[in-house]
């Protein structure tokens, strides 16, 4: 028997001018009524993504997802650029493909993937202001193993742009959500080992860059996971990871993990690409409201728009972007940062020899804008070049990078040490 829960308003009320916030508390009964079949989801495995379509409808537009399983759903609206977000209970997207979904242009980008643990996210860019006039998913209780058991529908209305921006807005709800940055307290410092944080860039429903069928996230993190363990080895560090898993963490909670862990450093990995041209070789980057090239600026640019076809809501961040460089300034720490980029690029042409031909670069990256800890962004190659990607994916080509990082650190680590006491506390 198939079971329909739709998210309908009150008598006379068109949903189009009710806050999709509204919804929010419908699915919530939505979770427990499927209770029941959500444990059998559990005991039968993980929810698989069977199918579905996006097209333009009179008025508006439709999604229709076809799911092995029901899972526990929310949707809101998003601003600049306006987004539709779905979130789900653990999804896989495997071999699913979401331009081949698209059939129209109301929604003029679609991503879903892995967002945090145990969650799932759908992101649908609009071309126009638009709002939910119904949503629900329906459940086939009678085969819940069977494929196409759950689907479920949005279907979205035309509205102007006072009702969309009245309705928009990341709820704030602990059932799905992290604690916001703010309430992530910076462990105590003292002594002991250099605590180096490693953020593997992109994952989850961020891929970042692909080629070939290799995506930029999962080629970060594994090299991630093997540089943690030279570091380790080396002595003297303690490492920590903002990700460790084909996870998704917002730009703002990478800096927030950071000082939750008390790093001295921070070191964000990234293999980009290139539309036209060849690049090799491997840079460095640190902060600069100014970027030091016209590449580095759309590259700091790109990154941050990941976040935002993540769906994380970046309202009213410029007023904290300038607080941050503030106290960059304020605290001195750019110098510390530049040095640290020195002494990496060091470590690395010792031990590869070939680096990009200007491999010290600065720009605007939001990942940068820890004030208080020394940071860096490297980018260990382009996969959009043949070589490059033949490198990140050779384990003797990844051994020698990781060393010429750790010797870059540790150079830095004493050069900092030293310099420490002149430094202005």
């Amino acid at each position: 028997m198939w079971t329909a829960d739709h998210a309908r308003p009150p008598e006379g009320v068109p949903i189009r001018f009710l806050a999709v916030r509204c919804l929010l508390g419908m699915v919530a009964l939505w979770i427990g009524l499927c209770a029941g079949s959500l444990q059998a989801q559990d005991q039968a495995g993980a929810t698989k993504f069977l199918g579905g379509s996006v097209r333009d409808t009179w008025g508006g537009a439709e999604l229709r997802l076809e799911l092995s399983h029901g899972v526990p759903w929310r949707v809101f609206t998003l601003t600049a650029p306006d987004r539709i977000v779905v979130d789900f209970g653990a999804v896989d997207w495997q071999g699913a493909d979401p331009e081949s979904l698209r059939r129209g242009d109301r929604i003029s980008a679609l991503r879903f993937g892995g967002f945090r643990l145990g969650m799932s996210r759908l992101v649908a860019v609009l071309d126009r202001p638009m709002a939910v006039e119904k949503a629900g998913l329906s459940v086939n209780t009678d085969n819940v193993n069977g494929g196409g058991a759950a689907e479920l529908v949005l279907s979205l209305g035309n509205v102007d742009r006072a009702a969309f921006d009245a309705s928009a807005g990341a709820p704030q709800d602990p059932r799905w959500d992290l604690p916001p940055a703010a309430a992530v307290r910076a462990a105590p410092k003292g002594p002991g080992p250099v605590v180096v944080m490693i953020d593997p860039g992109h994952g989850g429903i961020d891929p970042g860059a692909e080629a070939d069928g290799v995506n930029e996230a999962g080629l970060v993190l594994a090299f991630a996971q093997e540089l943690r363990e030279v570091l380790l080895r080396a002595g003297g560090f303690e490492v920590v990871m903002t990700r460790d898993a084909d996870t998704f963490v917002s730009l703002e909670g990478r800096v927030a993990l950071a000082h939750a862990a008390g790093a001295d450093v921070f070191i964000s990995l990234h293999a980009d690409s290139i539309d036209e041209g060849i690049a090799r070789g491997a840079a460095i980057y640190t902060l600069a409201e100014k970027a030091s090239d016209a590449a580095s600026a759309a590259l700091a640019e790109r990154h941050d728009r990941d976040d935002l076809l993540a769906g994380i809501d970046l309202n009213g961040s410029d007023d904290r972007v300038a607080r941050v460089l503030m106290d960059l300034a304020r605290l001195d720490n750019a110098p510390r940062s530049r040095a640290l980029a020195a002494d990496l690029l060091a470590g690395i042409r010792s031990n590869l020899g070939e680096v990009h031909k200007r491999p010290l670069r600065q720009a605007g990256f939001s990942v940068l804008k820890a004030a208080d800890i020394p940071s860096v962004l490297i980018e260990l190659g382009f996969l959009s070049t043949a070589g490059e990607l033949r490198n990140l994916q050779d384990s003797a080509w990844r051994e020698r990078m990781s060393a010429g990082i750790r010797d870059g650190l540790q150079s830095w680590v004493q050069e900092d040490a030293a310099l420490a006491g002149l430094r202005r506390q």
